[in-house]
């Protein structure tokens, strides 16, 4: 039964990492437009931009990881993944 619930909080589809990228996304501008109206000038500015940069961050996170996980599902190796016992740098 847990597991069945765990399942629900697995993002398993490109689909469903774009809707949780747009609601990160809508919570980070109402978080950052505070930030605007409560430090007027430079600094709410650079709270604000902080607040939407960390949002791309953990979008191009969340979509790396995505393609991580098919490409070990389908037994290949991630582009960028050095292969198990292989000299890396050499």
């Amino acid at each position: 039964m847990l597991r069945k619930i765990g399942r629900l909080f697995v993002i398993k589809t490109n689909w469903e990492a774009y809707m949780i990228i747009y609601a990160l996304a809508l919570g980070a501008v109402e978080r950052g437009s505070v930030y605007l109206t409560r430090f007027p000038g430079f600094g709410g500015k650079l709270l604000f931009l902080a607040c939407t940069g960390a949002v791309f961050m953990a979008g191009a996170k969340i979509l790396d990881c995505i393609k991580y996980e098919k490409a070990t599902r389908l037994g290949e190796a991630p582009r960028g993944a050095a292969k198990a016992g292989s000299a890396v740098g050499l």
